[in-house]
Order: C-alpha cells, then structure tokens, then sequence
C-alpha cells in the first residue's frame, strides 16, 4: 500500500515538473520569438511556467505551489538557459513552440483537475480548475509579448482542456481504471485534439461576418 502511494506521489511530482518544463520552454520560445533579451526570456518563461498553476492556489486558498518548493523555480531557470543555447542552434522554433506548449496544456489541465477534486469541489468546478491551470500561464506570456491569447482566439485551446478534463473526471470514476493510466489517456486526449486542430485548422465557429 505505501509503494502504491509513493508511486503516486512520485508519478504525480513527474507530470508536474515535466509540465513545468514544456510550459518553460514554450515562454522562452515565445520570448526569443519577439527577440528579448535573456533576462525577458528568463522572466516570461517564469510566468508561462507558474502563471496558471498560482491562480489556481490562489482559488483555491491553498500554499502556491512554487512558493514552497524550490525545485520548480530550479527547473525553470535551467529550462530558460537551455532553451536559449537549444534557439541558437534549432531554427524550426515554431513547431518547438507548438510541441511544449501542447504538452503543457495536457499536463498542467491534469494537475488542475486533480488539485479540485483533491479539495473536494464539484466536478464542474475542477474542470474550471483544470482549464485554468492549462490555459492562463499561456495568456500571461501572451499578455507580456503583446498579442492576442491564443485562448481568445478561434484556436481550438481552452476547448481541448475541457474536452480532455471532462474525460479525466469521467474516467476517474469508472472502476478498474489506474489513476497514472487515467492521467496519461487525459494527458494524449489533450494533445491530440490541440494537433488536429491546428493541422486541420479546425477553430470554434464565429459569430460575425467580418
């Protein structure tokens, strides 16, 4: 029993730091995009990394999750340095930027959901958790290099975390499923809807002409 729970917690703690560093490295892409200097691109990855996740806990009441735990504020300052000798060296950042930032929607709406349900709060509530925590560390890199959220865009974003987090919950209470293959289902469900969108170019419908 204890195994299984430390399994957990460790494989719990993996989504996160990965998460962590695909958000990292979508910041640091994003910045080096708009030609910031190391110290912008440092500082945007910082808020693309923690940006959902800390209004999450902030809902929530809880202790903000980097506040505590020096590892996280560790992963990111190394992610940034590593992403601007990758930049130097890869010239295809785009899809790069693409890539992280898919899996750090996955992971981080995962560990949104998880935190809400861990409190006890109603599966609607967890959802909007979960699309918070995947989302918002995005609009904020948005914000901080002036443009236009892709989540208040026509891109498919928000969607593929709700879309992904209802499953979550759905399978969560379906018997004989494991919580770390639940995770990972949610986490490919995410990802694969954000990839088909974008290559299909698949967007929610507008609502006006022009």
């Amino acid at each position: 029993m204890f195994a299984t729970f430390l399994f957990h917690e460790n494989f719990s703690l993996l989504i996160e730091v990965i998460g962590t560093i695909a958000f990292a490295m979508s910041g640091a892409f994003a910045a080096m995009q708009y030609k910031l200097d190391p110290f912008g691109v440092l500082i945007i990855a910082f808020a693309t990394a923690v940006g959902g996740g800390t209004i999450r806990d902030l809902l929530l009441g809880a202790p903000v999750f980097w506040m505590h735990d020096m590892l996280i504020c560790t992963v990111i300052f190394v992610t940034a340095i590593f992403s601007m000798i990758f930049r130097s060296v890869e010239k295809k950042y785009k899809n790069t930027l693409f890539i992280f930032d898919s899996i750090g929607l996955g992971l981080f709406t995962i560990i949104g959901v998880q935190k809400g349900l861990e409190f006890g709060h109603h599966p609607v509530i967890c959802l909007t958790l979960g699309t918070i925590t995947g989302c918002f560390g995005g609009v904020l890199r948005d914000i901080l290099i002036n443009r236009i959220p892709l989540l208040l865009r026509k891109e498919i974003y928000a969607t593929a975390c709700i879309i992904g987090g209802t499953a979550f919950i759905i399978m969560t209470y379906i018997p004989g499923f494991s919580s770390q293959l639940v995770q990972i289902s949610t986490i490919l469900i995410i990802i694969l809807i954000r990839s088909i969108a974008v290559k299909y170019r698949l967007h929610i419908p507008k609502f006006y002409l022009n």
